[in-house]
């Protein structure tokens, strides 16, 4: 049996690609797309994610747009571009299918209410609509079966920091970008990993070149995709990990045995001039504060396999 999905994202490369790994693999159903403002305004990321789908021939699962803005606060500026048409300067066509006429967070509401504790939200941006059908249908925190967001900053790894997206310090661009919303998705009933800037800016997360010449010689429309991602990024100075940040999401529901996770209590700050948006993790020993949300957190990911796993799938031979 395949798994009931929505990705609630905001492409944004890595989200599309996110998109191609759970559109194509024989482990998930994807009922919905739900889009959000993130990497972009929610316009362009309901745009592009009608693109990738058309591109990979998917256009029969729906997209839904969500959100403009923050739940409380105006849309901070990206620091990361992903380029003038936020998929790596693919420059994919028009697509021709339209959005649907309802709204991201009814969708979310009623999937929830439709498929009771099926339903697996993967979520690649930041947590607006989340949250908004939490607050609209508290019911359904307990009947949705997990949640797996690319979300936070732990500071378990080295990576956490020294790759930090978002616009203070330490803090993660999904995070930051709505704080307020991660805070009641962290609190709520909902079961919810996070996999944080700790494993998925790991370097190990890159590509061999051996690999991208590989994706280099295929014909392939999502190989071509994620070739052009990959030379776009490289000009900027950034690693190929760039490209495929959110496909972790996806990975996690489609093979949880390449991932380890541990059980955390976390807080979502939502002031400081040099704190805000980060998350902050309970580690003493003693004088803990039990009473922040414990959520799973993934500290381990067998990086080789996943990334075998995505070329498998870009290129028509993987799950």
């Amino acid at each position: 049996m395949s798994e009931k999905v929505i990705i609630d994202c905001d492409p944004g490369m890595d989200d599309s690609m996110a998109i191609v790994l759970a559109c194509k693999s024989n482990k998930l159903d994807v009922l919905e797309i739900t889009t959000v403002n993130g990497n972009y305004p929610v316009d362009r990321t309901s745009l592009n994610a009608r693109k990738i789908l058309e591109l990979i021939h998917k256009d029969r699962i729906p997209v839904a747009r969500g959100l403009d803005k923050p739940l409380v606060r105006e849309t901070p500026k990206d620091p990361f571009s992903h380029g003038k048409d936020g998929q790596g300067e693919n420059f994919l066509p028009e697509p021709k299918v339209p959005l649907i006429k309802q709204h991201a967070v009814d969708v979310i509401i009623d999937l929830a209410r439709k498929y009771p504790n099926e339903i697996t939200l993967i979520c690649t941006g930041p947590l607006s609509n989340v949250a908004l059908a939490f607050i609209k249908a508290p019911d359904i925190q307990k009947k949705i079966k997990s949640i797996v967001a690319i979300s936070g900053a732990f500071g378990i790894t080295e990576y956490a920091y020294v790759n930090a997206t978002g616009g203070t310090p330490q803090s993660e661009w999904n995070v930051f970008v709505d704080p307020e919303a991660a805070d009641i998705v962290y609190n709520s009933d909902a079961n919810f990993t996070a996999i944080s800037l700790d494993v998925a800016t790991h370097f190990d997360v890159d590509f061999t070149e051996e690999q991208v010449a590989k994706l280099e010689a295929s014909d392939n429309a999502e190989a071509k995709f994620l070739t052009q991602a990959i030379k776009f990024t490289r000009k900027r100075g950034y690693g190929a990990y760039t490209t495929v940040i959110d496909c972790l999401a996806p990975a996690f529901v489609i093979a949880p045995d390449l991932f380890k996770t541990f059980q955390g209590r976390v807080g979502i700050e939502l002031s400081g001039k040099y704190s805000f948006g980060n998350t902050v993790l309970e580690r003493r020993a003693h004088h803990a504060w039990t009473q922040l949300p414990q959520i799973n957190i993934v500290n381990h990911v067998d990086y080789a396999q996943l990334l075998e796993m995505l070329l498998g799938v870009v290129s028509n031979t993987g799950r």
